[in-house]
C-alpha cells in the first residue's frame, strides 16, 4: 500500500489524493451516491444484521434519526415525532416483532421490549429538558436494546461460501475482539455475516496470537492505522501446516446481494454506484490491507481507517468496494486516535463468539 507524501492538512483534495495513491487508483472518478452516511459503527453493524422484520427496522431508525436531528441545529420537534413513531409501533407492532425472534430467545425478547417501551417514554420526558448529552445517551442504551432484539432474530448463517474458500478458516457470525495496545484498550466486532471468510482468516489469526506485539505503521496524513507483518520476517501469514502464504480474496457484501462478490473491485465488476452493507463511512473501520495490483493478494496485514467526516463527503468514499471491511471498532476510538506508527498490539483476544469460527476443511 503507497501513501501520499504532499501534506494537505484540511482539504478535501488532500484526502482523495491519500486515497488516491493509497488503493493505486488509476481509473476514471465516476460520480458517487451522495446522501447522509452512517458514521456510527455500532449502527452499521445493526443494520448489517441479516433480518426481515420491518417493523423492529423502524424503531431502530427512529432512534438512529434522533441524532441526526439533534446535529441539524438540535431540532427538538423532530425528535419528538422520532419517539412517537417509535412508540406506536412498540404498542402495536410487538406481536410482529416478537414473530421473528427465534423460540428460544423469546422470552428475553419480550423483555426487552417491554423494557424499550419503558425507555421510550422515559426519553420523551428527557427531550423536555433538551440536554442534549442526557438524550443521546439514553438514546445509546435504547439501540443496545434493539439490537439485542435484532440479534435474537438471526435464525442461521444466510448463504453458503463457495466450496473453492473451504481451505480458508471462516466466522459464520460475529465475533467480538478486546486488543490491548500501548496506549489503551479497543474492543472490535467482526462480522463474519458480510465478509466470512475475511473474518474468518482475522479471528483465526487472533486465536494463533500472530498479532502480539506487532507494531503499527502509519503515514503521515494518510488516515490509515495498519499492522499485520511481522518485523524481519515473511510478508504476511505463512500456514505451518501448508507453509504456503495464507491468501485471502477481496470480499465484499452489496446491499441487496445474497452472497458477497468475491475477488474483484466493485468497480471492476461495473457496480462501482452500489453500496457495500459495511461501508467506509465511520471512523475505525477495519479491512484488510493488500497489494494494489491484486485483489487476491491480502494475507495478515489489516488497517484501521481513520475517517475524517468533515473531509470525506457522505456516501463519496472512495475506498468503498475495493477493500474487504470486516468490522468496526466499537469501544475505544479515543485510544485509536492516540496511536502512532511504533505503537504496539500488545495482545488480542477473541472475548465473544468464538463459537462462530469454523475451521478450515482437512484441517
Amino acid at each position: 500500500m503507497s501513501f501520499c507524501n504532499v501534506s494537505f492538512k484540511r482539504s478535501v483534495l488532500g484526502l482523495v489524493c491519500v486515497i488516491v495513491l493509497l488503493i493505486g487508483f488509476a481509473k476514471p472518478v465516476y460520480a458517487l451516491p451522495q446522501g447522509n452516511a452512517i458514521k456510527d459503527p455500532k449502527a452499521l453493524l445493526r443494520y448489517a444484521l441479516p433480518i426481515d422484520n420491518s417493523d423492529i427496522r423502524q424503531v431502530q431508525s427512529s432512534l438512529e434519526d434522533i441524532a441526526t436531528q439533534l446535529r441539524a441545529n438540535r431540532r427538538w420537534g423532530a425528535v419528538t415525532s422520532d419517539l412517537k413513531r417509535a412508540d406506536r409501533i412498540l404498542l402495536t407492532q410487538s406481536d410482529k416483532i416478537l414473530a421473528s425472534v427465534v423460540d428460544d430467545r423469546k422470552s428475553e425478547a419480550e423483555q426487552l421490549i417491554e423494557q424499550l417501551k419503558t425507555g421510550v417514554a422515559e426519553l420523551t420526558e428527557l427531550t423536555t429538558t433538551k440536554d442534549k448529552n442526557a438524550v443521546l445517551e439514553k438514546r445509546a442504551e435504547l439501540l443496545d436494546k434493539v439490537g439485542a432484539i435484532e440479534e435474537a432474530m438471526v435464525t442461521g448463517f444466510p448463504y453458503e461460501v463457495p466450496e473453492e474458500y473451504s481451505n480458508l478458516p471462516q466466522l459464520k457470525g460475529r465475533a467480538t475482539i478486546e486488543a490491548k495496545t500501548s496506549k489503551g484498550n479497543l474492543t472490535i466486532v467482526v462480522d463474519g455475516f458480510s465478509a466470512p471468510v475475511t473474518a474468518g482468516n482475522f479471528v483465526d489469526l487472533v486465536q494463533r496470537g500472530f498479532y502480539n506485539g506487532l507494531p503499527f505503521t502509519r503515514a503521515e496524513d494518510s488516515y490509515v492505522l495498519q499492522i499485520g507483518d511481522p518485523p524481519g520476517k515473511e510478508v504476511g501469514f505463512i500456514d505451518p501446516k501448508t507453509n504456503q502464504y495464507r491468501a485471502i480474496p477481496l470480499e465484499v457484501l452489496v446491499k441487496g446481494d445474497k452472497v458477497p462478490t468475491y475477488g474483484i473491485t466493485l468497480e471492476d465488476a461495473g457496480r462501482y454506484l452500489d453500496p457495500p452493507v459495511l461501508p467506509f463511512s465511520a471512523y475505525g473501520a477495519l479491512a484488510l490491507a493488500r497489494p494494489d495490483i491484486d485483489p487476491n493478494g491480502g494475507s495478515s496485514q489489516f488497517f484501521f481507517f481513520l475517517f475524517e467526516p468533515e473531509l470525506t463527503p457522505a456516501g463519496a468514499n472512495l475506498l468503498d468496494g475495493r477493500y474487504s471491511i470486516f468490522g468496526f471498532v466499537t469501544e475505544g476510538a479515543d485510544v485509536l486516535e492516540q496511536l502512532k506508527a511504533g505503537d504496539t498490539i500488545d495482545s488480542m483476544k477473541v472475548v465473544d463468539g468464538l463459537e462462530n469460527l469454523v475451521e478450515p476443511k482437512g484441517a
